[in-house]
């Protein structure tokens, strides 16, 4: 299948570049927001390009793409170029600066387009739910230790007097900051205000590699992870704000998998689970399904679905052997007959070789759901193509049998970010307003108020 200009390829979970983005600052010459519309023969596409010193970062919006940082950067006004990483095909600029107008050819994968863009931010889609300060609740930027590095986040706590009960947010797969930002979307930002304004103190953290943490997410591995959850709940219990009887997590994607394996350690304390859209298949077989469902939406045909699903089927045995040279072959023998734009870009194969990686396809979250005892509320959308629920739902139901209070909930029409969606595919994330659907905050919100009501 050919890939469409600045495709996003999404695995597991939201994902986004482990690459800090860059600060971008306005100044003269060629410094600030530039922006101008790619015609391509079946849309106009805009794009949006921030210039500093020899740095740049690309939007895409209609793709999901934000704040993108770019590699290859030239600012010479006679030499402007960038290349956006990651991405089949390479697309790349090349282009001159006069008079307040960049003039040059975008290009990716043998085919070529005038660009031309001019000084003004790139338009993007409103997000009327996202939350704005001034804040009606005390919000304070944290850090702590997580062995050798440092976990940094927002602690947000009601105005009402403590102690509180506590929420950790725990993010999806990609290395994601504290808000969990994705396509334009902060639906951690949301999560955490909804239920800061409920009585709830909420704790969410940049991921390794990420703002204020250390450490490199694709060198770490699930124990890893594991161990930067329990941090958070040993920050929370040393403050005194802070009910230590009462806190829970609410982990997304990847993060409703961390969120039982925390929660299932004999010592961990963890009052109660919430998994959106949380897996509760082996992550191979996620992977598996997911991919199938994702090239069935796009339109693929059934050879062409046969064909990935066995691509995929031998490269997560091969992972699973720990062989990653023998990884990085296959790969490579892949994509040796295919033409450029349906490669795995060379940071793909980075991907799929670390232990991060590996750690999701080994993962088999049966025991650790099977061992929770305390309140679980496990919810999926019908429209969700990248955890689909007739996978995930049914493993869900049965692996929780023996809890005594477990709800698993399944909400019509939503998509793996619990979004009102049509096609459910990653590529309409971004252009949908709705950051949550007000009945999933609502539902939340009611079945955590009933458990663990907050001080009043």
């Amino acid at each position: 299948m050919a890939v469409v200009v600045l495709l996003v390829a999404v695995v597991a979970g939201c994902s986004s570049s482990e690459t800090p983005k860059p600060t971008m600052a306005p100044g003269q010459g060629l410094a600030g927001d530039w922006n101008g519309v790619l015609a391509l023969p079946d849309k106009q596409l805009p794009v949006g390009v921030t210039f500093a010193k020899d740095v740049a970062a690309v939007t895409v919006p209609d793709q999901g793409i934000y704040d993108q940082p770019a590699t290859g950067v030239s600012t010479d006004p006679n030499n402007i170029t960038f290349t956006v990483p990651g991405i089949p095909g390479v697309p790349n600029f090349k282009g001159r600066y006069d008079s307040d107008t960049i003039t040059g050819t975008f290009s990716q994968s043998g085919n070529q387009w005038p660009l031309t863009m001019r000084r003004g931010a790139v338009p993007t889609p409103p997000r009327p739910q996202e939350p704005k300060p001034p804040w009606p609740y005390k919000s304070e930027d944290v850090t702590y230790r997580s062995g050798d590095i440092t976990i940094a986040g927002t602690l947000t706590l009601p105005g009402a007097p403590g102690p509180y009960p506590a929420v950790v947010l725990i993010t999806g797969s990609g290395a994601q900051d504290r808000n969990e930002e994705v396509f334009g979307h902060k639906p951690f930002l949301l999560i955490a205000d909804t239920l800061t304004k409920a009585g709830y103190a909420v704790l969410r953290t940049d991921d390794r590699g990420i703002g204020g943490t250390g450490g490199k997410l694709s060198t770490a591995d699930y124990t890893d992870l594991s161990n930067d959850v329990v941090a958070g709940l040993t920050f929370l219990r040393g403050r005194t704000d802070i009910d230590r009887t009462r806190i829970g997590l609410l982990g997304h994607s990847e993060g409703g998998y961390l969120a039982p394996l925390v929660a299932s350690r004999p010592d961990s304390g963890v009052a109660f689970v919430i998994m959106m859209a949380g897996p509760a298949a082996s992550g191979s077989d996620v992977l598996l399904e997911q991919n199938q469902v994702l090239l069935r939406a796009q339109g693929a045909s059934p050879e062409e679905i046969q064909k990935q699903i066995e691509f995929v089927s031998t490269l997560t045995t091969l992972i699973r052997t720990g062989d990653m040279d023998q990884v990085r072959r296959y790969i490579h023998d892949h994509n040796t007959p295919l033409p450029v734009d349906q490669q795995i870009p060379d940071a793909g194969a980075d991907f799929y070789t670390s232990p991060y990686f590996a750690s999701f396809i080994d993962y088999d979250p049966t025991p650790a759901l099977k061992a929770l005892r305390v309140p679980v509320l496990a919810f999926y959308g019908t429209k969700d193509l990248q955890v689909p629920p007739a996978q995930s739902e049914p493993l869900a139901r049965q692996d929780l049998a023996a809890d005594p209070d477990a709800d698993v909930h399944v909400f019509d029409g939503l998509n793996h970010l619990m979004q009102p969606a049509n096609t459910g595919l990653p590529t309409e994330y971004g252009t949908i307003e709705t950051t949550i659907a007000p009945e999933v905050l609502y539902y939340i919100t009611a079945w955590l108020t009933k458990r663990f009501p907050p001080a009043r």
